[in-house]
């Protein structure tokens, strides 16, 4: 099968951190796998931090690559959710061959059925953001139907995590949106997902936010640059708040600054369920239900912003010098692979 892998972590002009090539298929499924036929994949901000420069250098090509939307074309012994034919999206497993490949393994408790209304690539946009901005919201902050009303501060919100964070705050769960934009595009973007106010991240916040009428927030969310925006957050938010985090310091914070407030500190990290094997794996599978019910209803909206062409080196290339800007607004996409290649 065809695939893009890597050997060496470094710059992506290295030679030996993308490239194409051709691997042997993944052998028939067994237990709860699905094999997917790979159609189309979008590109985060992990793949860049997987492929970060450092010493090491693998023995055998690596197929890396997070989400994927395709086929099943087989299915193990113990899948009770999916048949041959079916159209799938997820988000995969870091630790097996990833999506960057015409096929891949992957198991059924963390994939979901596409939402009917799109195609492959539209549907490969979503699997990591949704999952990341759902679990995030509704299962680490807790957000339920008591909070319709209340206000959230979305730090970063015009990339893919943040817009659908935005969509589900305020389509679902009807929060007072706000959230933060630098440019005209990315700001007419979150406006476009559902926030009521936007704010410029690079200005003076609190102002900002005082003078929208909401000086506090019942809720934060920080989706870029912890160390930067945790002591704003802890300023802004409503004492009895939450702070919801989805990236990893780089630094010590000082939680002693969410002391007299009794604010509640969560962490969200999508492959939890997955690295740990936790009880409730299958979770995965129903979020992606959701996310697919709701985005064929319209109460969600597609995310893509720029599709690349082929799954190829040259293009996921281009695509991580893209992410690397830290200016993509919502998601970029690859569409398959050369008909001549597919085996």
């Amino acid at each position: 099968m065809q695939a893009v892998a890597l050997i060496r972590y470094a710059d992506i002009d290295h030679p030996e951190s993308v490239f194409d090539t051709e691997l042997p298929a993944p052998a028939d499924p067994t237990g709860r796998d699905l094999l997917v036929r790979v159609r189309a994949v979008s590109v985060n901000q992990l793949d860049n931090r997987v492929r970060r420069p450092r010493d090491k250098v693998e023995d055998q090509p690596r197929v890396i690559g997070f989400d994927g939307a395709g086929e099943v074309v087989a299915v193990g012994p113990e899948v009770t959710w999916f048949r041959r034919g079916d159209r799938v999206y997820y988000s995969g497993d870091p630790s097996r061959p990833g999506s960057h490949a015409e096929f891949q393994l992957v198991d059924e408790r963390i994939t979901g059925h596409m939402p009917a209304s799109m195609s492959f690539s539209q549907a490969a946009a979503h699997p990591m953001a949704a999952l990341t901005a759902w679990e995030l919201l509704f299962d680490r902050m807790r957000i339920d139907e008591a909070a319709r009303g209340k206000t959230i501060l979305i730090i970063g919100a015009a990339g893919g995590v943040g817009s659908m964070a935005v969509q589900l705050a305020a389509r679902l769960a009807g929060l007072n949106v706000i959230a933060t934009a630098s440019r005209p595009q990315s700001q007419q973007w979150v406006r476009r997902m559902g926030a009521q106010h936007v704010v410029d991240h690079f200005g003076d916040i609190p102002a900002q936010m005082a003078a929208l009428g909401h000086p506090q927030a019942d809720y934060v969310l920080i989706l870029s640059d912890t160390n930067r925006y945790y002591p704003l957050a802890a300023q802004v938010v409503a004492p009895q708040g939450t702070i919801g985090l989805a990236v990893e310091a780089s630094g010590p914070v000082d939680i002693n600054l969410l002391w007299d407030k009794s604010v509640t500190l969560v962490w969200e990290m999508i492959y939890t369920r997955i690295d740990y094997r936790t009880e409730d794996l299958a979770r995965q599978h129903f979020i992606l239900g959701e996310v697919a019910r709701h985005l064929d209803a319209g109460l969600l909206v597609d995310t893509v912003t720029a599709s690349l062409g082929l799954i190829n080196a040259a293009n996921l290339r281009t695509a991580h010098k893209m992410m690397a800007t830290g200016r993509v607004t919502g998601k970029i996409v690859l569409g398959g692979f050369a008909e001549s290649a597919l085996r």
